[in-house]
């Protein structure tokens, strides 16, 4: 019974940490904001137990952060953390693309041509909308880093930057301009794999992330001005 018990807590916890998670993604819980123990067990119908054990994995991810005798709060987007976060981001994932090139099955490659055409229609279909909105964008590059093959850097990627790297996206998604420049990019990188091109396919990937960081500094630059 107390190893069922445990089971049970550890996917609640999970479970409220996957609601917590895509809440703050979104702002809808702000940024800067305490988190209050009480009102989230309140809200979410759930003991303090595994509210604690979420905040704790939230902490893990980078979304929350805990001060003595403060507490746990959400962090505050800054254009430094940006790019110290972006910079890892680009040297990742350009290893994520390389490896790839040599080690996605043509089935997959197939499957994100496909992906990008849905895109392409999505941009046709509304007006060039940032498809970042439905999840387009990282899904996309998910899958070239599952493909990678590499534990590791999956893990590094997809476990303790992702939640970071989606908040600063979603922040600024409405003031960046030209989604069809980031699906040509997102072509030409899996053009590059599909030829089994992995030098080619890694600084793809490292000019197409370094151009998002550059998008995202001036995005949030704009709006620090614009809240003055």
């Amino acid at each position: 019974m107390n190893n069922l018990a445990s089971i049970k807590s550890a996917t609640l916890s999970e479970d409220i940490a996957q609601q917590l998670s895509n809440a703050i993604v979104q702002g809808e819980i702000p940024q800067g904001s305490k988190i209050s123990e009480p009102e989230l067990a309140k809200q979410y119908g759930v003991s303090r137990g595994p509210l604690r054990e979420a905040i704790v994995k939230l902490e893990g991810l980078g979304l929350v952060t805990r001060t003595a005798n403060v507490g746990a709060r959400v962090i505050q987007l800054n254009i430094q953390d940006m790019l110290d976060t972006f910079s890892m981001r680009e040297a990742l994932e350009g290893m994520a693309a390389r490896l790839a090139a040599t080690s996605m099955p043509l089935t997959e490659v197939n499957r994100l041509y496909t992906l990008l055409d849905k895109h392409q229609a999505y941009l046709d279909d509304n007006q060039d909308e940032h498809y970042v909105q439905q999840g387009g964008n990282d899904d996309f590059h998910l899958r070239i880093i599952h493909a990678s093959g590499n534990a590791k850097l999956v893990r590094l990627l997809t476990e303790e930057l992702y939640a970071v790297i989606r908040m600063y996206r979603r922040h600024t998604a409405d003031q960046r301009s030209d989604p069809r420049q980031a699906l040509r990019e997102h072509r030409a990188i899996l053009d590059a794999i599909a030829n089994h091109e992995g030098d080619l396919a890694e600084l793809l990937m490292r000019r197409h992330i370094s151009r998002a960081s550059h998008l995202l500094k001036q995005a949030m630059e704009h709006s620090a001005l614009a809240s003055q």
